[in-house]
C-alpha cells in the first residue's frame, strides 16, 4: 500500500487508515483480529480510534491485539480525547491529560503516535487545549497531534497558534467527514489545511455506507440503516439527490468493471489535500473489499462526471 507523509511533517502512513469505532461492540475481537491482520498484510499501518469508542472497549481490544498479533513497530496508531462518556465537549487541560493516560493505559502503550481532539470545545480558551498538547508531545506521551471536526477557521486558528512560537507542537492532521455524499469541507476546511499544510483524513469516506450502493433498492435488514442505533445517521445520505449520485457511481462502476465501493473509495483517497480516508468494517471480509481498492486509480473524465454530479 502506498505511503504519504501526513501534512508537513515526517510521519508516513498508509493511504488508507483502519476504523475501529465499531470494536468491542459490532466488531468481536476474533473479527477485529482478522480485520487487523489482512489491514497489515496489505501494508495498511495507520489504526484509528478514540476514548470514547464503545466506552474504551474499542482501545482495549486494539490494546490486546497490539500485545499478541501485530508487533507495535508495525503500526501508526491515533487516538483522540475531547468527549466525556456522557457526551459532553471537554478540551480542558484538565480533563484532555487524563483522558489522555487513561486511553494508553487501555492500549498498553507509553506513547500513540498521533493524538487528536476529537471536537472543537468553545467553552474552553484554545490556548488552553493547545497547550496540553504541547505538554503531551513534550511528555513523550504522543509522537504527534491533530484535530478533529474543526471548522475551517477553527482549524486555521489552531494551526497558526501551535507555528508561533518555537517549540510548540504543530497540528499535522484534520479528520472530517468527506465523501462524493458530504463535499462541504471543500468550502474552507480544505482550503486552510491546505494552507497549513495539514493532511485531511477523510471519515465516513463511503458516505455512511450509501455509496456502496447496497441501498439502491431499499434498506438491507442487515444494514445499519435498518437498525436503532444507526438509522438516523444513514437517513439523510436517502434522498434523491444522493440517489443520482450513488447511480453515477454504479454506473462508472461498471464501465470500469470494479465495485461502486472502489469508484468512491479513489475519488475521495485522490482528492487533493487527502493523506487517508479512515475505513471502518464490521466483517473482515468487508474489509477485504475495502483492500482491494488499492489498484483502483479513476481516469479523469470519469473524476470529472462525479465532481460534477456531487457539486451540490
Amino acid at each position: 500500500m502506498e505511503q504519504r507523509h501526513l501534512g508537513r511533517s515526517g510521519l508516513l502512513v498508509s493511504r488508507l487508515g483502519l476504523g475501529t469505532m465499531t470494536w468491542g461492540q459490532e466488531t468481536s475481537p476474533d473479527e477485529a483480529a482478522a480485520q487487523l491482520a489482512g489491514f497489515v498484510d496489505a501494508g495498511g499501518t495507520l489504526v484509528d480510534t478514540a476514548d470514547v469508542y464503545g466506552d474504551g472497549d474499542s482501545e482495549r481490544v486494539l490494546g490486546r491485539l497490539l500485545r499478541d498479533l501485530v508487533p507495535r513497530d508495525d503500526l501508526v496508531v491515533g487516538t483522540k480525547s475531547a468527549i466525556r462518556p456522557n457526551g459532553r465537549y471537554d478540551a480542558s487541560r484538565r480533563h484532555l491529560l487524563t483522558a489522555l493516560d487513561a486511553s494508553l493505559d487501555r492500549l498498553g502503550l507509553e506513547h500513540v503516535d498521533l493524538w487528536q481532539l476529537h471536537v472543537y470545545d468553545p467553552m474552553t480558551p484554545l490556548e488552553e487545549t493547545l497547550a496540553a498538547l504541547d505538554e503531551a508531545v513534550a511528555s513523550g506521551r504522543t509522537r504527534y497531534v491533530g484535530v478533529s471536526n474543526y471548522a475551517g477557521w477553527q482549524l486555521a486558528k489552531a494551526a497558526a497558534w501551535q507555528r508561533a512560537w518555537p517549540g510548540r507542537a504543530p497540528i499535522v492532521s484534520t479528520q472530517m467527514e468527506y465523501s462524493l455524499l458530504h463535499r462541504e469541507i471543500e468550502r474552507e476546511v480544505v482550503p486552510a489545511a491546505e494552507d497549513a499544510e495539514v493532511g485531511v483524513l477523510p471519515w465516513s469516506p463511503l458516505g455512511r455506507g450509501v455509496l456502496t450502493g447496497k441501498y439502491r433498492t431499499g434498506i438491507p435488514a442487515d444494514s445499519r440503516a435498518a437498525t436503532t442505533r444507526y438509522a438516523e445517521f444513514v437517513r439523510p445520505y436517502l434522498g434523491e439527490q444522493s440517489r443520482l449520485i450513488v447511480e453515477s457511481v454504479s454506473t462508472a462502476a461498471e464501465g470500469l468493471g470494479v465495485s461502486p465501493l472502489a469508484v468512491a473509495l479513489s475519488w475521495v483517497r485522490d482528492r487533493p489535500g487527502v493523506v487517508a480516508p479512515i475505513v471502518g468494517a464490521r466483517t473482515p471480509s468487508q474489509l477485504l473489499g475495502i483492500l482491494q481498492t488499492e489498484d483502483v486509480t479513476l481516469p479523469a473524465e470519469i473524476r470529472d462526471a462525479l465532481d460534477d454530479i456531487s457539486d451540490v
